[in-house]
Parts: C-alpha cells; structure tokens; sequence
C-alpha cells in the first residue's frame, strides 16, 4: 500500500451535508488543531473575523474522476462550507486545455475541447456528492472557459499581462523547476498558466465577492499572483491558504495523470480497494488521516488514538477511518460491502462473496490466469501452480507449504496431492489462493 506523507504543517477539512453550527471565525481554528494549515497570506485570520467570506478552489480535467488526493481540496472547500461560509469549485474547461505545470518534470499533454467537456462532467457529478448546494451556504460549481474562453489575446496581454513581472513569474517554484532541467524546459503555453488562473480569481472576486483562494501547498505561488492581480486591478485585498499535498511512498503526489492513483469515482477504484487503502494506513498516519478525512471530534480522534497504542492489534482508529471516508466517497451500502468482502478474505468464508465483491477482491490481490483445459478432468497440480504464482519459489518450497497446511483454495486448505479443477471456481472464473495469513493469488480462467 502507498503510504501517506504528509508536508510541513498541514490542512483541511470535510465533505458535505447538515452544515455545523460553528461560527465563521472558527474556519482556520478548525484547520489549525487537525494540522492542516501549510501556508496562508497575511491578515487572513483578521479577514475571516468580519463575517461571512466566499471561498474557491480550482480542479483541472485532466481526467473524468477525481483522486485522494483532490479530496483535500474537496474537503478544505467542504470544511469551509460547514463553518458558515460559501465554497465555489472551479472546474477548469479552460486551463485544462493548458495544464498546470505546478509538480510536473515534463510538458503535459494537451486535450483536446471533447475529452476535457467528458472530464468536467464526472467530476461535476463527484463533486456533486460532496458538497452541500442548498441552504444558505449552498455551493456552487463554474467552469472557467465561462470566462476565460470570452477573452481575446490582446486583451490578455494589455490588460491582464501588464500587472505580471517575467522575473517574478520565473522566481515561482512551478517554473523554476523546470527552467533548471534544460532537458525539459517549459513552453510559453505552460508559462502562462498562472496568468489564467490568477485571472480566474479576479473574475470571481468581481462576479461573486470571492476573496479567498484554497488549494494545495504545490498551488501557493499561483494563488499569490492571484491575491496580487487583484490588489493591482481594483485595490481591494484579497486573501490565500494552501493545505500539504497527499504523497505516496516515493514522494510523488496523487495526481490524475500519475500511477498508483486512488479515484474516487468506483469503476476506476473499487469501494473495496478505496476501504482497503486507509484500513492499511500505518499506526502513525492514522490520528492525522482521521483528522484530515472525516468530521470527527478531537475528543474523538484522541480516544482513537489512544486506542493505537494500548491495543494497536486491534486497529481500531484504521477501521473508523476507512469506514468514515468510505461512506463520505461511496455511501454507507459500498461501505458494508467492502467490510463484507474484508472478513471474507480475513475469515477464509471467500465463497460467500457475491460476483461483484468477487471481481473487487480480484483486482485488488496479485492474479494470472489459466486456459480452461489447463482445470479440466484432474486439472491442474498445486505444487507447480503456487510456483507459477510466486507463491513459492521452488518445488521443494512448495510442497513444505502444503505439507504443513500453509495453503488453502478459496479459504479451505489444501494437502500436497491437491489439484486446482473446475470445481474450485467461484461463479465460474475464478479461484483465490492464499499462503500463510496474507498472501494471496487470484487465478482467473481464460478461454
């Protein structure tokens, strides 16, 4: 499982209905005992002390679902929203046919108008679930080629580039980066990213009263060159706070066009594999996912996390985390279900699983498949299947392990004579192999 790497001081909030009744004030307060406030400009504590403020944070379409990752922004917008103000989420139909060069190596590749229209539209419906559009802090959804696309080049250069120094824009670690890779470079188009979506802020700072900006810590530089496009145009203040980014193992953050993504939409992730991520989060992460991830008092959080280090076996804070998250992203029926598959692989009762919690369990564990005649009449010896599967590495290894009874089909061990037939299939495609406690092996039939 990737891990959850936290950056400096942190950020962020919640998804969704039945508003609290905590007072405006109490937005950053909220952030700062979960840690998740990385950066902020001045004077925002003081901004929030005079009422009820409007709030933004941008998505780009580089893909149809969003990520774990994205849910940060989600939920700082979520998290905003429950403490009495009013969150707008901007979809970007117009930066992303650009692309934020912020955390990328590499020129990303552009989409054309069709994918990205496809993208906004799943987001929009994810975004949809997370977010309260009704009552007085209702939430509001904008795409910014509503704007952006009305914009003529020559006005973009005289009325919006003339408040942009070249030196400062080079100075922003998203381009600074790249301009040291010689290899990689960055084009004009990519440079002029920051331009778009500090117009973005101004837009909506004019059309809706937006005065605050959220985002991730890699997203600082941008938001700043937004607070300074507006105090330059209309000498108003405006006002920027960023959360840390999710990192995996090796550093790299969740983004959509990167591997090893966690989405939240559940033909890309299942319910299964999503409970399974934050069930797997070390004792460590835990306190601070919980905090991050879900609605829950400090009180409660802290009693959790007392329970990691009287009883750790027992995995308490994981279990209410993935249940938590899960019901936020998918709903309470997907959370049972996962559960469900879970104590069927913890349990061995692996035949109890319906076809669709099957497929789940599958793609979530190491597979590989075997041609139907290979099951046929006697089928297949299981000393030479498990090494095959890397399940053992050798004959000799593997006839140790099914002599001790280490193996086991579909939750039911196996001895050393033991074949893999037809009759081991499970709704007629496939079997799950497990040795020892954890390790397991799907075999699916083909053909």
């Amino acid at each position: 499982m990737d891990t959850f790497v936290s950056q400096e001081m942190i950020f962020f909030p919640a998804l969704a209905k039945l508003p609290s009744h905590m007072p405006p004030t109490d937005y950053l307060s909220e952030l700062a005992w979960r840690g998740m406030l990385h950066q902020a400009t001045d004077g925002l504590a003081a901004h929030f002390a005079g009422g009820v403020r409007t709030g933004y944070c941008g998505f780009d379409p580089t893909a149809e679902s969003l990520t774990v990752g994205n849910l940060v922004s989600v939920m700082l917008l979520a998290r905003l929203q429950r403490c009495g103000h009013k969150p707008i989420a901007v979809v970007g139909g117009a930066t992303g046919m650009i692309g934020d060069p912020s955390g990328k190596a590499s020129e990303r590749t552009l989409m054309d108008a069709e994918r990205v229209q496809h993208n906004l539209a799943g987001q929009r419906a994810q975004m949809q679930r997370l977010l309260d559009f009704s009552g007085p802090c209702a939430a509001t959804i904008v795409n910014n080629n509503d704007w952006l696309g009305t914009l003529g080049f020559i006005d973009v250069l005289r009325d919006v580039g003339k408040h942009f120094s070249v030196n400062q824009m080079m100075a922003r670690d998203s381009v600074a980066s790249r301009l040291e890779g010689r290899e990689q470079g960055i084009s004009y188009t990519e440079f002029s990213y920051m331009i778009l979506q500090a117009y973005d802020f101004l837009h909506l700072h004019r059309a809706q009263g937006c005065t605050l900006q959220l985002g991730g810590s890699d997203q600082f530089g941008n938001i700043v060159s937004g607070v300074d496009l507006i105090r330059r145009v209309t000498g108003a203040h405006a006002f920027g706070a960023t959360a840390p980014l999710l990192l995996k193992n090796d550093g790299t953050k969740f983004g959509k066009s990167e591997s090893g993504n966690i989405w939240l939409a559940a033909d890309r992730t299942s319910p299964f594999r999503f409970h399974q991520f934050f069930l797997n989060a070390a004792d460590h992460q835990a306190g601070e996912l919980l905090r991050w991830f879900t609605f829950k008092s400090r009180e409660e959080i802290e009693a959790l996390e007392s329970q990691i280090k009287s009883a750790p076996q027992e995995r308490a804070a994981q279990k209410s985390l993935a249940d938590a998250v899960t019901d936020l992203v998918h709903g309470a029926t997907e959370t049972a279900r996962a559960k469900t598959a879970a104590n069927a692989l913890f349990s061995g009762d692996i035949r109890s699983l319906d076809a669709g919690l099957l497929k789940d369990v599958i793609a979530d564990v190491p597979s590989s498949e075997l041609l139907a005649a290979q099951l046929a009449g006697e089928g297949t010896p299981l000393i030479d299947l498990l090494i095959s599967t890397a399940l053992a590495a050798s004959k000799r290894e593997a006839r140790e392990f099914l002599a001790a009874g280490a193996v086991s089909v579909n939750g039911e061990k196996v001895g050393a004579d033991s074949r893999l037939t037809t009759a081991h299939l499970l709704h007629g495609h496939a079997a799950l192999l497990k040795r020892g406690k954890k390790l397991w092996h799907a075999v699916r039939v083909a053909g």
